[in-house]
């Protein structure tokens, strides 16, 4: 279940709470079942997949990649895997702890772990959203927003693509109100 924490304290636990409080920046958040496929979990409980097992669980899913391919013209999808033992794992999401924008959508569907997304809204408020698993979140081209893991550092997401070329971050100078958890 996803949470949405607010810069007085205020959280949201419903969905319908949430959506209305993300809603002046257009960010889309469903809940998708991962279904019940003991396979599927299996691989979702390893922490290193190889590629093959990574398309074996895109295969999975891809009812919703279908979807979105017909509804809002993605082209590619790929399984990101991330757990503490990636050598150099800070750095990597040192590039995604901060402030900044995409030129294109931000798709992600989280299928294990926890994560948290930032933004900051119209009224230069923040909030924080933390996505758990079976959420899927669209966060629209030019959002201004961070990301970070849990001290567990560890998360399974499906990346949706329309191109490679518009996932660039592009830093603000916004400084984030909220600490890390």
């Amino acid at each position: 279940m996803a949470i949405l924490k607010l810069e007085d304290g205020t959280i949201y636990t419903q969905l319908h709470d949430i959506s209305r409080e993300l809603s002046s920046l257009n960010i889309q958040l469903n809940h998708w079942p991962v279904g019940d496929n003991l396979e599927t979990h299996n691989l979702l409980e390893k922490d290193v997949l190889s590629d093959d097992q990574k398309e074996e669980f895109l295969q999975s899913v891809d009812h919703y990649f279908e979807e979105l391919k017909e509804t809002a013209g993605y082209q590619s999808r790929d399984l990101l895997a991330i757990h503490p033992e990636i050598p150099n794992l800070d750095a990597i999401l040192s590039k995604f702890d901060k402030c900044h924008t995409h030129a294109d959508d931000e798709a992600r569907y989280i299928v294990a772990g926890i994560c948290i997304f930032g933004f900051v809204r119209p009224d230069d408020s923040q909030v924080e959203l933390t996505l758990q698993p079976q959420e899927y979140i669209n966060i629209p081209a030019n959002t201004e927003h961070w990301f970070y893991l849990t001290p567990e550092k560890r998360v399974k997401a499906v990346r949706y693509f329309s191109s490679t070329e518009g996932w660039t971050p592009h830093y603000t100078s916004t400084e984030i109100h909220f600490k890390k958890s």
